[in-house]
């Protein structure tokens, strides 16, 4: 159900990443949880972020959640696509990336498929 290339965190966060680069996005279970996203706020390229600091938010019909970055470092992409389409992340929420970061640290925790299906049953 969740794509074995990826890790995630306990926010529901995945995190795709190849050598030094991160894509970042939201899980299926995150937005099945949300319901229909209406709108998405992300940081601009440049900015620098600790592991686990917020770094957007994403509105549903139902609620205002925070984004927060699996991994440490410096944001060098961010799709305007989704924040004029937001509502691409409910059909494709494992395509839909959200940043990219040039990874400085922070990846050593995260879970990986399995593990992330047993923590959302």
């Amino acid at each position: 159900m969740y794509p074995s290339d990826r890790k995630y965190t306990k926010d529901h966060e995945w995190v795709k990443i190849d050598g030094a680069e991160a894509r970042v996005g939201i899980t299926d279970y995150a937005q099945k949880q949300l319901g229909d996203v209406v709108y998405l706020e992300l940081p601009d390229i440049g900015r620098t972020l600790i592991k686990g600091e917020s770094f957007g938010t994403v509105e549903s019909v139902k609620a205002v959640s925070d984004l927060y970055s699996p991994v440490a470092g410096e944001v060098t992409e961010v799709n305007r696509g989704l924040t004029e389409r937001p509502d691409t992340v409910n059909s494709d929420p494992h395509g839909s990336w959200m940043i990219v970061m040039k990874v400085t640290g922070g990846a050593d925790d995260l879970l990986d498929a399995e593990e992330y299906a047993e923590l959302t049953k």
